[in-house]
C-alpha cells in the first residue's frame, strides 16, 4: 500500500504543456475528478461526462500519455473484469519563473 506524502519534495511529471493542455478540457477534467473516486470503467465515464464514447477515449488517452491517467482491471461480483481508470495524482503544483514553467506534484512513498 502506497500512502502520498504532500510534504516530502516533489516529483518531476511529463511534459508539463502537454498536462496543462489535457487539464484546459472540461470533458478530462470531469474525468480525472471522476476517476479520482474510484476507478471507472469508459462506459460510466461517458454517462458521467454527457460525452460521446469516442471524446471520452480520447480524453482518456490524453490522459494516460500525459501520467494523469492509469488503466486497471475493474472485477465484478460475479466474476467477471473489465478494463477501468484511475486517477495517478491527487495534487499538481504549477511553478512560473523566469525558467519557464513547472509542473510537479508530490512524491509518492511505497
Amino acid at each position: 500500500m502506497s500512502t502520498e506524502v504532500t510534504n516530502a519534495g516533489t516529483e518531476s511529471t511529463g511534459d508539463p504543456a502537454a498536462q496543462l493542455d489535457v487539464l484546459g478540457d472540461e470533458c478530462a477534467r470531469t474525468i480525472l475528478v471522476a476517476t479520482s473516486e474510484e476507478p471507472k470503467t469508459a462506459r460510466e465515464l461517458t454517462d458521467r461526462t454527457d460525452s460521446s464514447s469516442a471524446t471520452v477515449y480520447r480524453r482518456i488517452n490524453n490522459l494516460i500519455e500525459t501520467d494523469l491517467l492509469a488503466e486497471c482491471v475493474r472485477f465484478e461480483e460475479d466474476g467477471s473484469h473489465t478494463t477501468a481508470y484511475e486517477a495517478t495524482i491527487d495534487q499538481l503544483c504549477v511553478t512560473i519563473d523566469a525558467d519557464g514553467i513547472v509542473v510537479s506534484r508530490p512524491m509518492t512513498r511505497d
